[in-house]
This record gives C-alpha cells, sequence and structure tokens, in this order.
C-alpha cells in the first residue's frame, strides 16, 4: 500500500508525524507526493533551478532541486506551484506570473490539479484555481504532476509493483481519487468523509464503491472479492 497524497504544504517527515500521531504505523517511503514525483520529473529534465511556491516545509523534499529567490528577479528554468494556503496573496500571485513572462519562458509545474480541500474553518482553493490564472494570463500550458494526472498515478504503480487492474485507490476526491485513477486503470472507491459531498453522487464519473468510512473497507472486501477475482 501507499499513501497517495497531493498535500504539498508539508513535507514527508511531517506527514509522517502526523500518521503517527493518529495510528497509523508506517514509514516516509510509503507516502508519495507531487513534490517527490515533481523532483524527480525535474532532474529527468536536465532542471536544475526553480522557483518554488510552496511552503517552507515541503521545500526540502525537492532533492538536487537549487531553489530560486521567488522575490528577486533571478532566471528560473521552472516555476512550480503547490499549496500557499493563506500565503497567497496579489504580490505573490504576481511574482510566479512575472516568472513566466521571462524568455526563454520556464516550464509551468502544477503540483497537482486539487481544486479545493476542506479544513477546520470549511472548504479551502486549492492549487488548480492559482494555476488556471497563471495559465491564462501567461499564455502557456501546466505540467500537471499529482493527482489525478495519470503519470503520478503510474509513479505509484511503479513503486508498487503492480498493474493497474490489480490495485485499488480510496479517497474522498472524486475527480482527483475516484477519476485520475480510474482513468490509470484502477479501481475508484469513494469515502464519505474529508471533502465528499452529497452532489459528487450527480456526477457522470462512476466509482467501484462508496464507503461511509474507510473501516468499511474489509467488509467491502468481502462481499467484493469474487468480482475482484
Amino acid at each position: 500500500y501507499l499513501f497517495v497524497t497531493n498535500t504539498t504544504s508539508k513535507s514527508r517527515a511531517s506527514l509522517l508525524n502526523k500518521f503517527e500521531k493518529m495510528g497509523f504505523s508506517t514509514d516516509v517511503n510509503r507516502i508519495i507526493t507531487p513534490i517527490v514525483a515533481a523532483s524527480q520529473w525535474l532532474i529527468e529534465q536536465s532542471i536544475s533551478t526553480a522557483a518554488l511556491f510552496v511552503k517552507s516545509d515541503a521545500c526540502g523534499d525537492f532533492l538536487q532541486i537549487e531553489p530560486v529567490d521567488i522575490r528577486s528577479h533571478s532566471i528560473a528554468q521552472a516555476v512550480v506551484v503547490g499549496d500557499l494556503g493563506e500565503d497567497w496573496d496579489y504580490f505573490t500571485l504576481n511574482c510566479a506570473f512575472r516568472f513566466l513572462m521571462q524568455e526563454p519562458q520556464p516550464l509551468l509545474v502544477a503540483l497537482g490539479m486539487t481544486r479545493y480541500w476542506r479544513g477546520k474553518k470549511g472548504l479551502n482553493l486549492d492549487v488548480a484555481p492559482f494555476i488556471k490564472a497563471l495559465e491564462h494570463a501567461a499564455d502557456c500550458k501546466a505540467e500537471v504532476i499529482g493527482k489525478p494526472s495519470r503519470s503520478f498515478y503510474f509513479s505509484a504503480l511503479k513503486l508498487l509493483g503492480y498493474q493497474p487492474d490489480n490495485v485499488i485507490m480510496i479517497g474522498d476526491d472524486i475527480i482527483g481519487d475516484v477519476d485520475g485513477a480510474r482513468n490509470a486503470g484502477m479501481r475508484g472507491l469513494l469515502v464519505k468523509t474529508g471533502k465528499f459531498r452529497q452532489q459528487d453522487m450527480a456526477s457522470s464519473i462512476e466509482v467501484d464503491g462508496l464507503l461511509d468510512s474507510f473501516a468499511d473497507l474489509p467488509g467491502w472486501w468481502e462481499e467484493n472479492i469474487r468480482n475482484i477475482a
């Protein structure tokens, strides 16, 4: 199993600490974030410098990538955008835009395309709305590394060592989790916790199962194992 998350505001070490406090026993190598995948992808593209619009805690997971001061007028080979939360403001968004208007134009890398997430005070904008604004203003197309992109799921499958039809994705996002997984050839189970909303069920996206809680997975498995086999 893997924990596949679009979280880009925390490092894997911080996520592991959070998991352990919740009672999950795992290790950092079972946590896959867009930052881990993006770091490898940037290296494969021979990119060594990037303007990182992510939380400082997460920057350490960008291995072999030299961060450029986002408030400077330095040259960057790529502009990487993750979840900055309440750190987003006009000045910061405009800094990302100005990087993208350089010649030659840097690559715009989106750490996922999640539209929103649920916090303690309600729903909050995630990375996708800011990526859409930058694409429109700078007349470019982002390379998406994270859910729901198939490449991100394929990276997870490669680490697991299984074919897509032998893997089930379980999540609370009908687009990022279920649709993304199904487009990569996996089954997708939707869990009715977290950001799930009842109107998700009116979507044209098919789900392979609906769980009230992740704790219901063993029961679902027993009922469906014959069909899966």
